[in-house]
């Protein structure tokens, strides 16, 4: 991998858990979720027309189709993610959904797709087995009720990382729509989606907006940020190559939480952090 690309990489993971640390930090729900989306698509909007002009990619009813999933996917996967960071730890939550997430997409290639893992991936998959468990083992009782609902949040946001990364790897392998114009259809269709929410609760939209506007907007020009960074990269790095290496936002997110947020726990769930990175690398090599 060579420098530029390195740097691209790890920029890329720092931007993504950065934005997780600002949206840990608002505790927001539907209404945050809305704001950030729509700032989102509103600032990216240019690069996806220039896109659009430049490429001019086939947009057909499938390609709509598919929009339109990937847009209720990862709506699906903010309001999870906001859920878990209400009910628990960032450096919790964060690793055990960026980790489940690579181990999910693994199982369900091998069953729908009818791939077959190396033993390496599967030494991969055992390696975020065990940090998920040590993340999951709460030696704290009087937090156990909270602990438990946040790794459960964790694990479905999880689920739905795994879900989103199948689903956009055919749209932008097999059906040819451009990823920049994917990632910002999908900004544009959860905000289109939420906005009866939005709409219905615009009181919080008005509290959460007053109280932290400036964290929603680093989070809606942060949070698509990473994922055009690693495209980036990989116009001139092998996949292999950047995938493991974007998941040491893994480590940079629980370390945030750890010492930022000053949560319990450090040396296990930065043990348990490093277990699921080592997992995915295992999985990208595999």
């Amino acid at each position: 991998m060579t420098h530029a690309a390195l740097g691209l990489v790890l920029a890329a993971a720092c931007i993504h858990a950065t934005w997780n640390l600002l949206a840990k930090r608002v505790g927001g729900g539907p209404a945050f979720v809305w704001l950030f989306g729509s700032l989102s698509a509103a600032c990216y909007a240019p690069l996806a027309a220039a896109v659009v002009v430049l490429q001019k990619p086939r947009i057909g009813d499938i390609q709509l189709l598919f929009l339109f999933g990937t847009a209720v996917l990862h709506l699906a996967y903010f309001l999870l993610l906001q859920s878990g960071y209400r009910a628990g730890d960032l450096s919790l939550v964060y690793p055990l959904a960026r980790g489940t997430g690579p181990m999910l997409a693994t199982a369900a290639a091998i069953v729908f797709f009818r791939e077959r893992p190396t033993p390496v991936a599967l030494l991969g998959t055992a390696l975020i087995g065990v940090g998920i468990f040590l993340l999951a083992a709460n030696p704290h009782p009087p937090g156990r009720r909270r602990s438990r609902a946040a790794v459960a949040y964790a694990v479905l946001t999880g689920a739905f990382i795994a879900a989103y990364t199948l689903w956009d790897k055919r749209a932008v392998s097999a059906l040819g729509i451009p990823p920049i114009l994917l990632d910002w259809g999908s900004n544009v269709g959860r905000a289109a989606l939420i906005t009866p929410v939005a709409l219905a609760r615009w009181g919080e939209v008005r509290r959460v907006w007053l109280a932290h506007r400036r964290d929603v907007v680093l989070v809606g020009l942060l949070s698509p940020l990473p994922y055009i960074l690693v495209l980036t990269a990989m116009v001139f790095t092998p996949v292999s190559y950047v995938a493991p290496a974007r998941e040491v936002s893994i480590l940079i997110g629980t370390a945030m939480g750890a010492r930022l947020l000053a949560e319990g726990d450090p040396a296990r769930r930065l043990t348990a952090a490093g277990a699921m990175v080592l997992g995915v690398v295992a999985l990208a090599i595999g």
